[in-house]
């Protein structure tokens, strides 16, 4: 592995560990107040076109990154869109 493999995955380690707090925060908390749908949705969706991206390009740092977000930011999403419609009713 040469060093720019490794500079990828210190890049994928950081912006995706990042979404972590977040999640244990809410988590915790059940609050998702300050949280924007509108931008976790269109996260997400990015998130997943830069997995497939990764899987087209064999690229394993974008891969795992984007996989593991994909997971984090989903969460974080599916909580959302729940407080949301329950706010709702």
């Amino acid at each position: 592995m040469d060093n720019l493999a490794y500079l990828g995955y210190i890049a994928a380690f950081c912006t995706t560990y990042s979404f972590v707090p977040q999640v244990l925060y809410i988590l915790k908390t059940k609050d998702t107040r300050s949280i924007s749908l509108g931008m976790y949705s269109i996260f997400v969706t990015g998130v997943f076109f830069w997995l497939i991206y990764g899987i087209t390009l064999d690229e394993t740092p974008i891969i795992i990154a984007n996989l593991i977000t994909l997971i984090l930011s989903s969460i974080i999403l599916i909580l959302k869109v729940r407080d949301v419609m329950r706010a709702r009713q």
